[in-house]
């Protein structure tokens, strides 16, 4: 079995402490510390996240976020770093199948908001588990455009979102259509050949 997800979030926690509580991120409106906090929740907090998928709760899980956010800095960046013994994050299979993707957005949301940054070289391991979460995250987003758009990772695979004839193509390796299909265009490193508009269309759920 792999463990990218627990690696992501090894590398994401040594980051989060490198560039402090304060810094920047691609997720609007959030610092560092909003960004750990969320994570925190979502491993501990399952009442709070219900919000992500009922509305009406929206502001329970805000106000415990938030709540998260005003502790300690380093404390919660601890928390980040390993999920409690009782969360389901803590059966190394879930937290893959769960967290592979997850955290290395997240990894990309605060390395990409840093000044000089480039793509890192990612293994064919975890590229390949990026390609078939792709399969998904691809459909749930781009479905949103209205309009047939095709996915090319050269060496992986191709991945056609609706039918007919495309009105743009997507070309990037696993981890750039990962993050496209994320919502993070402005910082995937993609070609696209077409319909331009798709890479200022809001994509993330």
């Amino acid at each position: 079995m792999t463990d990218y997800a627990r690696t992501e979030r090894r590398l994401l926690a040594d980051l989060l402490l490198e560039v402090g509580p304060d810094a920047p991120t691609m997720c609007a409106g959030w610092a560092t510390r909003d960004l750990a906090a969320h994570l925190v929740v979502r491993d501990r907090r399952p009442d709070a996240m219900v919000g992500m998928l009922v509305p009406p709760l929206a502001g329970h899980g805000e106000h415990v976020r938030r709540a998260k956010a005003a502790q300690p800095y380093e404390r919660v960046v601890a928390e980040v770093r390993t999920p409690p013994w009782w969360s389901p994050m803590s059966n190394p299979l879930l937290d893959e199948l769960a967290n592979t993707v997850e955290y290395f957005v997240h990894h990309e949301d605060v390395r990409r908001a840093q000044p000089g940054w480039e793509p890192r070289a990612l293994d064919r391991g975890e590229e390949n588990a990026l390609w078939r979460a792709t399969k998904l995250t691809a459909r749930l987003a781009l479905r949103r455009l209205g309009r047939p758009v095709r996915i090319e990772a050269p060496g992986f695979g191709v991945l056609q979102v609706g039918d007919g004839t495309p009105a743009a193509t997507v070309t990037g390796a696993p981890g750039e259509i990962v993050l496209f299909c994320s919502g993070r265009q402005s910082v995937a490193r993609v070609e696209i050949a077409g319909d331009e508009s798709i890479r200022t269309a809001r994509l993330n759920m």
